[in-house]
């Protein structure tokens, strides 16, 4: 089911993170155990082992994991205040999180909630350290110990310029930790431990063409202490942090900290404050540290300005030089408010959680028309217009989740977008052929595998539907969808319906049967024999010319008619199974349309629809799981069990839900039963249960 929730840009800082360690016990229940046990804390969750480092490789010199007050005498955590000047790049490929880092030092609130101050080489001390991240709608408390990787008792991963401060080192351990490792940690935007560290929403600018006020975006989005980096494209993995003549690396990422205007020879010159992670190799142009252009500003604004600077790896640019040297700048804002106007505005946010499952809902991009409607599907209700405007103004950012976590098992990021199109009127999910003959209205740029895709829209009031997809079919991921929007929207997806549970007609009088009644009659009496009741069905399977049935299907058919809870079918519950078999025959042939004797699982939400049943993403995937062969077909042995017992499901809920409400109130004994006697409701209990369980 979709998650919803209606945040409007206020602070998180009273958001109570989660405790994540496996025993469940909490960084102070940790620490408190250590300082009664006089012992310094192990995390068995991330051990000081190779494990920890790498999961392809390994390292080729000898790592020693040594704690801070080995390494130096006086160790800090904190060396005055937490500063971007502290954070240096080791040997790990992670200059997008140092930049990230670099950004979060100059917003202090938010640094206090990443970094919590509770903490300290004092009489305190237990080895144990905490830090705090958001993940998919939640912040995470993440504990480590202060067990670090050195080589020759030097930190080889990122370090503070003093060699006895250690805050940025332990918060990049703890980083790895909820990735699963430091290797996880190659490569990446910046944007995405931005939106980490502060749970916001990002956009992207190519300078290239970028609008004509984008200094006055960035400056009004640094002002609001949005977080900013910026980076020069690569063609090859060749040129990757290859070094200008101008002292600029390409395919690096940089934070950006400051934008300035300086009267210069009667003119007016706009100035971008840049940082390299690596805390050295500067811009060598026009204002960079030592250049003649200082030597015409006032001395009080140069003081100001630079502020004694020196080679630490920040310098400034012109932003016009800026804009032909970078090509590429996030901006990670706490809430999506407007950076084109002085209004400041509070959105509200609707979030919704689901998953591509191939063979059920990985239908892939508009390119693949025959599965991309299969897609989930959101309906958003865009009610009223914007105070100042007749539109609506609405931010969708879609992630992909988890997949630093998954690449120890090969898996990298999936390439995705969206797509948002008019809703076709009552329709719960709009088919293949609303899309075949309508167009979208609004969409992401371009698919692209980064974590999230966002992009800000303003579009008329009414209803659409939005449409997360990846760019293939058949390629699995979970994700989370985020609809700012500056009035309440609506936003939901569909429930499970019903309309296929019958009772079996009144019997006809003998003189009033049609022949094909009395046909079924001479049947029943040939299968039933002398007790006229018959509590198997296996043998009228020839009969009836149904090849391959199997034992588990014929028992879920015998399930569905007993309605009066016999064991066996009488010849009135035989008749009502003989009215529906015929209709679920011809819904499958009307399917297979090869007679291959299968059909699409991706057809497959069309014909329960036909037979009444209409199903959410989640049910449809457990199904797809279920009975889809490696082809995501299913043949007509699985759809014939798949529609009985889903009608049984729907069968034995409706007459729990006694008030109508759709919902029902079970005990241990009642779902003991159910899953027993209708092994649909399994599907519903493995989902429910672990949710319980947490």
């Amino acid at each position: 089911m979709p998650l919803q929730s209606t945040l409007s840009g206020k602070g998180s800082g009273s958001i109570q993170a989660l405790d994540t360690q496996s025993d469940g016990k909490s960084f102070k229940q940790l620490r408190e155990e250590c300082l009664q046990e006089g012992v310094l804390f192990e995390d068995p969750d991330f051990p000081a082992t190779e494990s920890s480092l790498f999961y392809s490789q390994s390292f080729p010199v000898q790592v020693e994991w040594k704690r801070p007050r080995e390494i130096c005498n006086s160790p800090r955590f904190i060396v005055g205040n937490a500063d971007r000047t502290d954070i240096c790049q080791g040997q790990l490929g992670d200059c997008w999180l140092l930049a990230a880092i670099a950004s979060l030092t100059l917003k202090k609130d938010a640094l206090a909630r990443v970094i919590p101050h509770d903490q300290e080489f004092d009489n305190r001390y237990a080895g144990i350290f905490h830090f705090q991240f958001w993940q998919h709608n939640k912040w995470l408390d993440i504990v480590v110990d202060d067990r670090l990787p050195t080589v020759r008792n030097e930190l080889i991963m990122l370090h503070s310029a003093s060699n006895n401060e250690f805050w940025s080192a332990l918060l990049e351990k703890a980083y790895a930790k909820l990735h699963g490792s430091y290797e996880s940690l190659k490569g990446g935007s910046t944007m995405e431990a931005m939106e980490d560290f502060t749970g916001g929403v990002g956009e992207v600018y190519e300078t290239q063409k970028s609008p004509e006020n984008l200094f006055s975006i960035m400056k009004k989005a640094l002002d609001r202490g949005s977080m900013m980096g910026c980076s020069i494209n690569i063609s090859s993995s060749a040129e990757s942090e290859a070094k200008t003549t101008t002292g600029l690396v390409k395919g690096h990422a940089y934070s950006i900290t400051g934008l300035e205007q300086v009267n210069y020879r009667g003119r007016t010159v706009q100035l971008i404050r840049i940082r390299n992670p690596w805390g050295q190799v500067e811009w060598n142009g026009p204002w960079s540290d030592n250049s003649r252009e200082w030597s015409y500003v006032d001395a009080a604004e140069k003081k100001r300005i630079l502020q004694n600077s020196t080679d630490d790896g920040e310098f400034w640019m012109e932003f016009e030089d800026f804009k032909r040297n970078y090509d590429r700048v996030e901006i990670c804002n706490m809430t999506p408010d407007s950076l084109t106007d002085d209004t400041k505005r509070h959105w509200e946010v609707n979030m919704f959680e689901g998953n591509w499952i191939r063979g059920s809902t990985a239908g892939g991009c508009r390119n693949y028309i025959d599965t991309f409607w299969t897609n989930p599907q959101i309906k958003l209700k865009l009610e009223d217009a914007d105070d100042d405007d007749d539109v609506c103004s609405v931010v969708i950012a879609l992630m992909q989740k988890n997949r630093r976590q998954l690449r120890k098992k090969g898996m990298d990021l999936q390439t995705i977008g969206f797509a948002v199109y008019e809703a076709p009127g009552d329709e719960d999910h709009a088919t293949k052929d609303f899309f075949r003959y309508h167009g979208s209205k609004a969409r992401s740029k371009t698919y692209i595998n980064m974590r999230e895709v966002s992009e800000r829209f303003t579009l008329p009031p009414g209803e659409y539907l939005l449409v997360p997809t990846t760019f293939k079919p058949h390629e699995e991921a979970d994700f989370l969808v985020r609809i700012f929007s500056e009035k309440k929207a609506g936003a939901l997806s569909y429930l499970l319906t019903c309309c296929c549970c019958h009772q079996p007609p009144p019997p006809s009088l003998p003189e009033e049967e049609t022949d094909e009644e009395k046909f079924l009659r001479r049947l029943f009496e040939q299968l039933a024999g002398e007790v006229r009741k018959t509590a198997a069905f296996p043998s009228a399977r020839k009969e009836i010319k149904f090849e391959g049935l199997t034992l588990s299907t014929c028992h879920s058919i015998i399930n569905l008619m007993d309605v009066d809870n016999s064991g066996m079918l009488e010849f009135q519950e035989f008749k009502v199974f003989w009215e529906k078999l015929k209709k679920w025959i011809m819904l499958f042939l009307s399917f297979d349309t090869d007679r291959s004797g299968k059909m699409s699982s991706y057809e497959l939400r069309i014909a329960l629809k036909a037979a009444g049943m209409q199903l959410n993403n989640k049910l449809l995937q457990l199904i797809a799981l279920r009975f889809a062969d490696a082809n995501y077909d299913i043949d007509f042995d699985d759809y014939l069990t798949c529609i009985v017992r889903l009608e049984n499901m729907f069968r034995v809920f409706k007459a729990m839900d006694k008030f109508k409400r759709g919902s029902a109130n079970m005990n241990f004994m009642q779902v003991w039963f159910t899953t027993a006697s209708h092994p649909v409701m399994v599907f519903l209990v493995s989902s429910i249960v672990p949710t319980l369980l947490n």
